[in-house]
């Protein structure tokens, strides 16, 4: 997803900081979500499948759409897929970002000293 790249790119250009107790928080809600994925995706896996409707003409024509409504180019286990490598994007950038912070206050933390 392209969002979380564009924070993880603001994380390494200094352009988003976050701090400690915000950072936390944000990683946390990351890793649960890369969790709940991981263990999940497996047994979503079976919304690939064609489903058993049966053999009426009304069974025929929705088995195959709804097989493509999980696993096209825009399908929820693709995206659910994308979703989870948004997700480690995200993680880095905001480890980049509490980084960031982290060097700014110290940073104005020896401006202060030296005044």
């Amino acid at each position: 997803m392209p969002m979380m790249k564009g924070l993880l790119k603001a994380a390494n250009d200094g352009s988003f900081a976050v701090n400690e107790t915000g950072g936390k928080a944000l990683l946390t809600a990351i890793r649960e979500m890369a969790k709940w994925v991981d263990e999940n995706l497996a047994d979503l896996g079976t919304l690939a499948q064609q489903p058993a409707l049966g053999t009426s003409n009304g069974a025929t024509t929705m088995k195959p759409y709804v097989q493509n409504v999980a696993t096209d180019q825009e399908g929820f286990l693709t995206m659910l897929r994308e979703f989870r490598t948004s997700l480690a994007d995200a993680e880095k950038g905001v480890i980049g970002a509490m980084k960031n912070y982290r060097d700014i206050d110290q940073g104005n933390a020896q401006n202060y000293r030296a005044v």
